[in-house]
């Protein structure tokens, strides 16, 4: 029972933060240089995450921080939950997001993500999705920005994965840079659906870089999947926790 209220104030807490902060970026935001809206953007993330700490007793630790390339590249995360569309810009350098187009039409809120350089894409939109993907993409990172990526395309349950969607390796292949697998287990503490978050310590491990140079866009989706899933299972297992929970 208790946890449950904490879930409710907490939540209740997000969105309140969430939509102040966001009337207050887009504000601000178009005066600043992307460093420095990328600095506000991680001030607000980590308010989020110090709440979910304090009220609901969920924390992280992250493991392999020396595995992140000094060069812009790819990041692929994996995507079970919401938590990780916030602590993505505390670990690693500044990044932008591929997400769904749908987004971007949220009063303040889509026009903050605008103003971080986001890539939309239409679902369902096939090759030009993959191609809005790879054209928007080899822009930022030629702008010095890395690229993170939800190669699942949506969140996924706990404990399941789905197929890789090709657009992030490709982008990585064509332009030739490095692909960095980032495992964690949030799903199992803050799940996709539904209120309730669990206490715990959620662990982020980031695997060793990719080179897309010369591979088959197929091939770098495989060995990130691969990478990703065995990872999590062998954290959970190490952690004293069913990974099928």
């Amino acid at each position: 029972m208790w946890q449950g209220l904490r879930s409710l104030l907490f939540t209740t807490l997000m969105f309140a933060w969430t939509g102040l902060f966001a009337v207050f970026f887009v504000l601000v935001a178009p005066w600043l240089s992307i460093e420095r809206r990328f600095a506000l953007v991680r001030f607000y993330a980590a308010c989020i995450l110090a709440g979910a700490r304090w009220i609901v007793g969920l924390s992280y630790d992250v493991e392999g921080l020396e595995n992140l390339p000094q060069e812009p590249h790819v990041a692929f995360w994996k995507h079970a939950s919401a938590w990780e569309t916030f602590a993505q810009f505390l670990v690693g350098p500044s990044k932008v997001i591929v997400l769904k187009r749908e987004l971007m039409f949220i009063p303040f809120f889509g026009w903050g993500l605008a103003l971080i350089g986001s890539i939309p894409v239409q679902r369902g939109a096939g090759a030009s999705a993959v191609n809005q993907v790879v054209q928007h993409g080899r822009k930022r990172l030629q702008q010095g920005l890395s690229v993170l990526i939800f190669p699942e395309g949506t969140r996924t349950a706990a404990g399941e994965t789905r197929r890789y969607g090709i657009g992030g390796a490709l982008l990585a292949t064509r332009a030739e840079c490095k692909v960095v697998p980032i495992a964690h287990d949030a799903g199992y503490y803050w799940p996709r659906r539904g209120l309730m978050k669990r206490p715990g310590v959620i662990r982020v491990v980031i695997g060793p870089p990719i080179d897309a140079t010369g591979l088959e866009p197929r091939e770098v989706n495989e060995r990130a999947q691969a990478w990703i899933e065995a990872t999590l299972k062998e954290a959970r297992a190490r952690a004293g926790c069913d990974p099928a929970r």
